[in-house]
Parts: C-alpha cells; sequence; structure tokens
C-alpha cells in the first residue's frame, strides 16, 4: 500500500479496508509508514533505501505484532541488496531496471545485469522500473521472485491478455 498524498487517518482506512477485503490470502505490506503498518494489522512495511534500520522495525514490531513480520527495503546496487540481506531484510525492491519517468534524470535504468547481480546477492528481488509486456519476460528469466509494473498494470491499455498470458508463465516458473 503506497499513497504518499493520504493522511495518517487516511492510510490507516485504506490499509485496513484493503486487509478487510482481501477474498483469498494476500500480502499486505504498507509503504514507507510500519506505524500504519502495525495498526492496520499488516504483513509488513517497505522501507526506503534511505529508511530506518530494519532492526529497530523490527523490534518495534516484535513489541506489538502476534506473527512474524515481512520487512523490505528499496534498493538500487547489488551493494545495498547486501546490505539489506546483512540488516535482516527479507525481500528487496530493486531498480529501475528500465528507463522510466518517474526516475528520469534521478537513477540511471540498472539493466538486466544489474537486475542479476542483485538477485545473486540471496534474497528475493521484485523488479521495478519500466518493466511492461516488452521486458517483464526478460524479468522473470534473470530470476526475479517478483516484479511491480505500475504504468503496465494501471493502463487498460496495455492489454490485459499480455498480462493474464504473463502471468500465467511466471506462476510455471
Amino acid at each position: 500500500m503506497r499513497c504518499k498524498s493520504a493522511s495518517d487517518r487516511d492510510l490507516l482506512a485504506l490499509a485496513t479496508e484493503a486487509r478487510s477485503q482481501a477474498k483469498t490470502a494476500r500480502t499486505l505490506l504498507v509503504n514507507t509508514r510500519f506505524d500504519i503498518a502495525l495498526a492496520a494489522d499488516a504483513d509488513g512495511v517497505h522501507l526506503p533505501a534511505s529508511g530506518l534500520p530494519i532492526d529497530r522495525v523490527r523490534g518495534a514490531f516484535a513489541r506489538g505484532a502476534h506473527r512474524p513480520l515481512l520487512i523490505g527495503r528499496s534498493t538500487h546496487t547489488a551493494d545495498e541488496v547486501r546490505r539489506a540481506r546483512e540488516e535482516g531484510a527479507d525481500f528487496v525492491l530493486f531498480g529501475p531496471v528500465f528507463e522510466t519517468p518517474s526516475k528520469a534524470g534521478l537513477i540511471p535504468a540498472r539493466g538486466l545485469e544489474g537486475l542479476k547481480a542483485a538477485i545473486a546477492c540471496g534474497l528475493p528481488v521484485l523488479a521495478l522500473g519500466g518493466i511492461d509486456a516488452s521486458n517483464a519476460d526478460q524479468v522473470l528469466a534473470c530470476g526475479a521472485w517478483g516484479l511491480a509494473a505500475i504504468r503496465w498494470f494501471e493502463n487498460p491499455a496495455a492489454g490485459r491478455l499480455d498480462y493474464s498470458a504473463f502471468r500465467a508463465r511466471w506462476e510455471e516458473a
């Protein structure tokens, strides 16, 4: 759950609603806000690359949570993935793999070789950044654990058939 413009109360309401509406087992992670994640009974939190130390967040959750906490970290280099692993992250988001408007001029695309180096660090890697129907199979072939593709999934013109076929290939892998 990521909604940077929402107030604390609105984000809590969204996360609580997402938790209650899940028809099957789903994993709910709240971006950055471990206090909201705890209050919404989320499964975990995703921390930015420069975010709070993982061990401190895990310790705070352990005092109030009744189940293990998933903690992920945004990363942009293999060194950051290794550091996240050493800090105790359960998974990382890595990217941008390809050029994307949201990171234009901020973070250069890491490419498939950068993704492979991140995966080689031994943590589950969710790839993101510029992923769509034209390159998602390449991400899968690299061994990514998952992917985020906001523009692809948001855009009805992107072709639901492409997404459905890809999801079937991903589940087979």
